[in-house]
């Protein structure tokens, strides 16, 4: 080529990209060393790692309306279950899973691609590069479709949360330093044995106020260390 035909290249695509382009120092190194696309594509599937973990917290803190847990209502997007009529699929968080499945495989595709080098030439760039547009294309507008389709409209069950809190043997923990670990045992146990609510059965047994047991199950209480004082 020409002298300062790969000057002139780089300067054209930052142009038109906007990004801010250098040419590579090594132009030998940079034919067959595609470990930046490398690194590139891992973050992406690091990244649809995590998402696709919040999808299925989403499926699964969704799911009911009877017989899940049931403590959010996610946007109805579709009729109804294709077997069950009037159900509600959390079709958003599921095909986000499977976005990230791509993602996740394309990266193998990347690592695969970049593998495939020998000497000074890499045949397989086309692929590496298609994989890496698809992923980052497709992981953008998975984003958004997660944000706009359903996080945005999510609705937290706030009774039936508050239901489930207080019919919870588990929260006798937080209420141990305050009525003792003999009396925790005991109400423990027979909530378990009567199917009645440790929360009930504290003011049942007058162990503790109303007010003091609203505040020490606060959620605020709950979530980090703090020290409760009456």
């Amino acid at each position: 080529a020409e002298p300062g035909y790969a000057e002139l290249c780089t300067q054209h695509i930052k142009d038109i990209s906007g990004w801010d382009i250098v040419q590579a120092e090594n132009l030998i190194e940079a034919t067959h060393d595609t470990s930046s696309m490398v690194a590139y594509s891992a973050s992406m599937k690091m990244v649809a790692i995590r998402l696709s973990k919040i999808c299925n917290d989403l499926r699964l803190i969704a799911s009911g309306p009877r017989t899940g847990l049931a403590e959010i209502k996610l946007p109805p997007k579709q009729p109804g279950s294709s077997i069950m009529p009037g159900k509600v699929n959390p079709v958003i968080p599921e095909v986000v899973n499977q976005v990230c499945f791509k993602v996740i495989g394309n990266d193998l595709t990347v690592t695969m691609a970049s593998e495939a080098a020998q000497l000074e030439l890499n045949v397989m760039e086309p692929v590496l590069v298609q994989s890496i547009i698809e992923s980052s294309t497709w992981l953008t507008r998975a984003f958004d479709t997660l944000r706009t389709e359903c996080i945005d409209g999510i609705i937290a069950n706030e009774d039936h949360c508050r239901f489930m809190v207080e019919h919870s043997i588990g929260i006798v923990t937080a209420l141990k330093p305050f009525i003792g670990y003999a009396n925790s045992t005991e109400i423990a146990q027979e909530a378990l044995a009567t199917g009645g609510s440790v929360y009930q059965l504290v003011l049942d047994k007058k162990l503790l106020t109303k007010e003091q047991l609203e505040k020490i199950l606060d959620p605020k209480h709950m979530i980090r260390p703090s020290k409760v004082v009456f």
